[in-house]
């Protein structure tokens, strides 16, 4: 029986201090909460920062820098640094490329666009490409974030022109507004379509976190947890970390 992998959404881009004061915000808060999810059993860690000052998501060199060295310095957590940039602002395809001087060992990969809540979450073909490229010549594994079925075609197409390697690694997101619901048979679903060899772990975000979490434990699968996917502990109870 393969070990679990679990891995840890830090603090994502998108809660704010408004809806959980235990949300990290500052580089150290950052570190520091990684730090402590790898400490209690956390195998990879989902790595977004903050403007410290505003709280808002980031994709600052620096600021990635810091939080990077705090968390290698004290752990040997696998690293998942985020290309999808910024909720609302559509960056430039270099400056969400920017993770990948840190040389991870993973990075994640938005295998397509959706209408996520009032934004738009753009990922577009160019774009795809140019990270598949990337990581391709600099040895970081993608994580396949897939939000819907079709994003899996969009990486078997990848994998048959080359610019992705098997074995594949897939985190299904599951329960985003705009997106695939957080239910058995979308999981199921996901789960039976992927290429093979692939392995796969499991978002719910909100109340379906601990749904799909359970499933996956059942089917062999992987699990992410994390602020950034859920703030709660238990109906009513803010998550502390």
């Amino acid at each position: 029986m393969e070990k679990l992998i679990i891995t840890v959404g830090i603090t994502g881009s998108r809660i704010t201090r408004g809806q959980t004061p235990y949300i990290p915000i500052t580089p150290e808060e950052i570190a520091q909460s990684g730090i402590e999810a790898w400490k209690a059993g956390a195998s990879i860690l989902h790595i977004h920062v903050r403007d410290p000052k505003t709280g808002l998501g980031a994709q600052d060199y620096s600021i990635f820098k810091e939080v990077v060295d705090r968390i290698r310095g004290e752990t040997d957590a696998i690293l998942c640094l985020t290309t999808s940039g910024i909720p609302g602002r559509n960056l430039q395809f270099d400056e969400r490329l920017v993770p990948l001087s840190f040389n991870p060992e993973l990075v994640s990969f938005d295998a397509g666009s959706i209408n996520m809540r009032e934004n738009v979450f753009l990922n577009p073909p160019e774009f795809l490409e140019m990270l598949a490229r990337e990581t391709l010549a600099k040895g970081i594994k993608p994580e396949l974030e897939v939000f819907e079925v079709g994003m899996v075609e969009t990486c078997n197409r990848f994998l048959e022109k080359g610019l992705l390697k098997p074995p594949l690694h897939f985190q299904f997101v599951l329960g985003v507004l705009g997106g695939m619901p957080a239910t058995a048979k979308s999981l199921l679903h996901f789960s039976e379509i992927l290429p093979q060899g692939s392995t796969w772990s499991v978002i719910g975000i909100g109340p379906g976190q601990l749904p799909m979490a359970m499933m996956a434990l059942a089917m062999g699968g992987h699990v992410r947890v994390g602020l950034e996917d859920n703030i709660y502990y238990s109906k009513g109870v803010l998550a502390k970390n």
